[in-house]
């Protein structure tokens, strides 16, 4: 397999192929990243090694690396591509005409691109059926998750190796229907930093404070579990209750921001249906019980971590200070 783009992204999924047993050729067009990318892989792996978090030697792992001075050499008889480039339409189109051009016709031709679809820029390729965006979670040998979106002309076998290749590596494939820009990761971090720069430019909430409502708070929580599972959680009479309960009121904070996108009860029966049935237990209580067991067993974890992003924080509000006058 190989990987083309050493950057951040790039050197992430080294990581996470080489470190799953894969061996991957690497090319970076940027002779300086290129000479760099041994040394920066190594560094990953090494920080994953103390954490616990990698089973082999890093000098194991890095020796199936192997840095091509050519994009023909890193292509050369693979059967899987992660291009890691910029962010730039124009250079994924170039540089997908020459990896359709210099790969056997069954190599699958991926993209970690963050927002840019498929099929602006392979619609025009002889060999667009192998191509379709693999998105990861960033750092994905963290966030083990990656979201696979296929276009129109995707075929169905391209998107099984796709699947495939990250369930062996240990990376949850996540299968879009369809294109959409900016996929699902990005649309539902974008919801919220949408929310969040509204907020503090109305004057509601600090910078720092938001940070940590959405850390300490939503993020904590969705950690163990997602924003459905949630709702069905927080809610006696699950979902459909929550939908009667707060559908209303979200509508009409999304009417505030100008968005009118509420909550149909075909769509509240669908999603009720789906987690009520992937869920372990009948009884609701007992996955409410299961629920606050997997978040007792994080916050032992987390007990003694501090964010090391964040200068400590004054004891109290300063509204709290504020004394009664006599």
């Amino acid at each position: 397999m190989a990987v083309v783009g050493a950057g951040s992204i790039g050197a992430a999924w080294i990581v996470v192929f080489a470190s799953a047993g894969r061996h991957v050729r690497v090319y970076e067009s940027n002779p300086s990243t290129r000479d760099a990318t041994r040394a920066t892989v190594h560094g990953k792996l090494v920080e994953l090694k103390t954490a616990g978090l990698l089973d082999d030697e890093p000098e194991a792992v890095l020796a199936r690396v192997l840095v091509c001075e050519t994009l023909a050499e890193a292509l050369h008889d693979v059967v899987y591509v992660q291009e890691s480039v910029i962010e730039d339409l124009e250079v994924k189109v170039a540089l997908f005409r020459e990896m359709d051009r210099l790969t056997e016709p069954h190599a699958v031709l991926a993209s970690s691109t963050s927002t840019i679809v498929a099929s602006a820029f392979a619609a025009d390729l002889p060999g667009r059926a192998r191509c379709l965006v693999v998105h990861p979670g960033n750092p994905p040998y963290f966030l083990r998750v990656a979201e696979i979106v296929p276009a129109d002309f995707t075929s169905a076998e391209a998107i099984a190796v796709a699947h495939d290749l990250l369930a062996e590596v240990d990376i949850a494939p996540i299968v879009l229907d369809h294109e959409v820009e900016g996929f699902v990761f990005n649309r539902l971090q974008g919801a919220l930093l949408r929310e969040a720069y509204c907020l503090v430019r109305d004057g509601v909430i600090s910078v720092a404070d938001l940070d940590v409502l959405v850390r300490d708070g939503l993020g904590r929580r969705w950690s163990v579990i997602g924003p459905f599972t949630t709702s069905e959680l927080n809610t006696r009479g699950g979902l459909r209750r929550h939908g009667e309960v707060i559908g209303p009121v979200y509508a009409r904070l999304g009417l505030e921001r100008g968005q009118e996108n509420p909550w149909t009860a075909e769509t509240i029966e669908r999603v009720a249906t789906e987690v009520q049935a992937q869920l372990p237990h009948p009884d609701w209580e007992e996955n409410v019980r299961e629920r606050d067991r997997a978040m007792t067993n994080l916050a032992v974890l987390l007990k003694s971590f501090e964010n090391p992003l964040v200068r400590r924080r004054e004891p109290a509000h300063p509204r709290a200070s504020v004394v009664d006058k006599p």
